[in-house]
């Protein structure tokens, strides 16, 4: 009996010294909708450029090709395969059979972002209808600990995310679609971004919001509130592939990069974030990839492997590893409570859902040296 309360300590002890090391205290979460694993690892598809989705096939060739794969996906994500490749890890390269999928059935936007934020998948949230999440999701969960009170901000392209975090119920501060930013005592530079995008094309449609608005509102409120925990979601990747543009695909792609690397030397650069913050980049699905068609669509009846993803983190508490080449495989269900666990947290939800267990790979080197102290 001794031998076991003596084991239990030891354990209580051990789980209590293992998180209290963790030195990440704010995490910034991008998601780049729909982005296919395939350009991340492998850069621009050559087949794809010179295909008919792919106008201006000299200029794309120019901007994006190269015979050395190294090279090719540099020239599209300079920041991630540079500062993260350099510094963090990289999930879901397929060619060196490490494996990163969506466990929800449906491979679609809505049922992507609920499992990457709930931990968990749900059979009844089967399509992009705007109904509202009867889930808990991991950023209410976080607004409601002690210390991250009206520390959690949501910046998102698509309209959908209202519903998705059901603001209803969790309350959250979350900006999507066209809406307006209006919290008392907001700078100039929000206030003008809300001009700004009324008089911006919607040529996306009436709801979806251009990626450039999003980051900019993001920046600003960034900047100027300083939230512990900020997510930016960004469609335009997903927009362009719909549409068969594989250039503007590409263009964004590239683009989203910048600001991810405007973003990260920003939080390297403030006492606030520096060394103290971890950033994580991953997607909702991926894509089809069994003809030059596929690509353009995903869901479980129109393209064969859209719901194999990927993921890149840098921070504090993750050792530089950079492409993770361990086979197996894992899934975006155990993002949240990655996330959670850097915080110092136990992300606990409703009964009935099982939470994807955290990414130990992540926080690897920081398990070991708590361990061992």
């Amino acid at each position: 009996m001794k031998n076991t309360i003596v084991t239990l300590i030891s354990f209580v002890l051990c789980s209590s010294l293992s998180a209290q090391s963790f030195k990440t205290k704010n995490v910034v979460i991008v998601t780049l909708d729909g982005l296919r694993w395939q350009e991340l690892y492998r850069g621009a598809d050559s087949a794809l450029i010179n295909s008919k989705y792919t106008e201006d096939k000299p200029n794309v060739q120019k901007d994006y090709w190269s015979e050395s794969l190294t090279d090719r996906r540099k020239m599209l994500f300079p920041f991630i395969w540079s500062a993260i490749a350099e510094k963090g890890q990289l999930y879901g390269n397929r060619d060196l059979g490490n494996k990163s999928e969506v466990a929800n059935t449906y491979k679609l936007s809505y049922p992507g972002y609920n499992e990457l934020f709930t931990g968990a998948t749900d059979a009844h949230i089967n399509s992009n209808a705007p109904r509202f999440n009867p889930n808990v999701n991991l950023l209410e969960y976080i607004n409601k600990q002690p210390g991250f009170e009206n520390k959690v901000a949501v910046f998102a392209s698509w309209e959908r995310f209202p519903q998705i975090f059901n603001v209803k119920r969790s309350g959250l501060m979350v900006n999507a679609g066209y809406m307006d930013v209006n919290i008392p005592g907001m700078n100039n530079h929000l206030k003008y971004l809300n001009d700004l995008q009324q008089k911006s094309p919607h040529y996306m449609g009436d709801s979806t919001r251009l990626d450039f608005l999003t980051y900019e509102f993001a920046k600003q409120y960034l900047l100027q509130y300083q939230p512990r925990v900020l997510y930016l979601a960004f469609d335009e990747t997903d927009e362009m592939a719909h549409s068969g543009y594989y250039k503007f695909y590409l263009d964004r792609a590239h683009q989203e990069d910048t600001f991810i690397k405007e973003l990260w030397e920003y939080l390297q650069n403030n006492p606030a974030y520096k060394d103290n913050t971890t950033l994580i980049i991953t997607c909702d699905h991926g894509r089809g990839d069994v003809n030059l068609a596929s690509w353009r669509d995903h869901g479980i009846f129109i393209a064969p492997h859209s719901e194999q993803t990927w993921f890149a983190v840098i921070g504090p508490d993750t050792q530089p590893m950079g492409e993770m080449k361990s086979g197996g495989i894992i899934y975006q269900k155990q993002i949240a409570q990655t996330i959670a666990n850097l915080l110092g947290l136990d992300f606990k939800a409703a009964a009935g859902h099982e939470i994807g267990e955290a990414i130990n790979s992540v926080t690897t080197k920081t398990l070991i040296n708590a361990s061992t102290k």
